[in-house]
């Protein structure tokens, strides 16, 4: 005899949206009011240098830490993970401040000399007029000072003013910064070997410039994509409340995934991030396929009918739950972080999804319907009635 899943939707079916409520509640304590569980941003979003090294032991990280802070670097975690080869010992170092210094007046610089290489060429002419020559001073007079800022990080002796021409200047500052970046790497370089015998290392450097278009860029999709859902979905549906409640289902589902990464210590990344967005698809599906059945269709009553496509709901979670559980196994037994954090999350986001949609989601749907709410199907619809006699 094959097992029957109760009917949770018999009785007083509406205490079941207190378990949501409480999960998201405690998600956002977690995400905004605990500072121990507060999500922190990955090197993807924050700027600094990811390093992955393979070595045959495990390293002291209480020591590793102490070296390379020594030499100047802020460790935000070190980690060492037992895998099938041996060891993966994982350092996240923080964006050195002369090195995030050096790369902005390094933006400021390139971002002017095209422009100063133009009026030197104005005031080089014969006969130049005297605007263009105090143009061309003025802005030389810019440059200068942001190269000579780069000078003094790289703790050199060159004057901008005495170098003739901007095509000397531009080969001055970029041999600069590179002796910054090599500077940098060197001393990382000292610091580890004197801790760790490692066979391979990966550094991942993320500058403090990439990291604000990464974190600009993922704003911006959350932003849109919202605003689209909106539309779309209340398009679809055409009355508020089953419209609502599709939007509410989803967010709940997004906020448990953000607080299970807060409890869990799972940083914002660009794996956690696209984990997110997922999720945010496949609770609108789950959403989508409850409201349908509920509203649209007509067979039996809506309790039975929410009953029937939590069914088909739960099956399409365990299935995509069991997928990531087993990712989750194996990012366990190789330790490669990208794989624990989009599993970490999608485990995380598609329990949270069964309590938002069928504990939270159908509760607002049942009510609705049996309070003899409108279903969009002979109304104009929200939209429409807006611009209605």
């Amino acid at each position: 005899m094959a097992f029957e899943i109760p009917n949770p939707y018999r009785g007083n079916y509406k205490l079941l949206i207190i378990i949501p409520l409480l999960l998201v509640l405690c998600s956002l304590f977690i995400i905004f009011l605990n500072p121990q569980t507060q999500i922190k941003k990955g090197v993807d979003f924050k700027g600094g240098t990811l390093i992955t090294m393979q070595a045959n032991q495990s390293v002291d990280t209480q020591a590793l830490t102490a070296a390379l802070t020594k030499k100047g670097f802020a460790v935000s975690s070190a980690k060492s993970l037992q895998n099938p080869k041996g060891y993966e010992i994982e350092v996240e170092i923080e964006r050195d401040e002369n090195l995030t210094r050096a790369e902005e007046l390094k933006t400021s610089f390139f971002a002017q000399v095209d422009e100063v290489s133009r009026l030197e060429a104005d005031a080089s002419v014969p006969n130049a007029s005297s605007d263009a020559i105090s143009a061309y001073a003025a802005a030389k007079a810019g440059i200068d000072e942001t190269s000579n800022g780069i000078f003094a990080i790289a703790n050199l002796p060159q004057n901008a003013g005495s170098v003739n021409g901007t095509n000397a200047l531009k080969a001055k500052v970029n041999a600069a910064y590179r002796g910054i970046t090599d500077e940098n790497a060197a001393r990382l370089a000292d610091a580890l070997s004197g801790v760790v015998t490692y066979e391979s290392a990966s550094f991942n450097e993320v500058s403090s410039s990439l990291s604000e278009k990464f974190l600009e860029k993922a704003t911006s999709t959350v932003l849109y994509s919202t605003v689209l859902v909106c539309i779309v979905v209340f398009l679809i549906f055409k009355t508020f409340v089953p419209s609502a409640a599709v939007l509410i289902g989803a967010g709940a589902d997004v906020i448990i995934a953000l607080g299970a990464m807060g409890l869990f210590g799972i940083p914002l990344t660009l794996a956690s991030f696209a984990a997110l967005l997922m999720l945010v698809g496949f609770s609108l599906d789950t959403d989508v396929l409850l409201t349908m059945r509920v509203i649209k269709r007509k067979e039996g009553d809506a309790r039975g009918r929410a009953y029937e496509a939590m069914k088909t709901g739960l099956t399409m979670s365990m299935a995509l739950m069991l997928s990531f559980i087993c990712l989750f196994i194996l990012a366990s037994l190789t330790h490669i972080n990208t794989y624990y954090e989009i599993s970490a999350v999608a485990i995380a986001g598609l329990v949270g999804d069964v309590f938002a949609t069928w504990f939270l989601n159908a509760v607002i749907l049942l009510r609705h319907v049996e309070k003899g709410g409108h279903t969009g199907e002979s109304e104009k619809g929200v939209v429409s009635s807006l611009f209605s006699s």
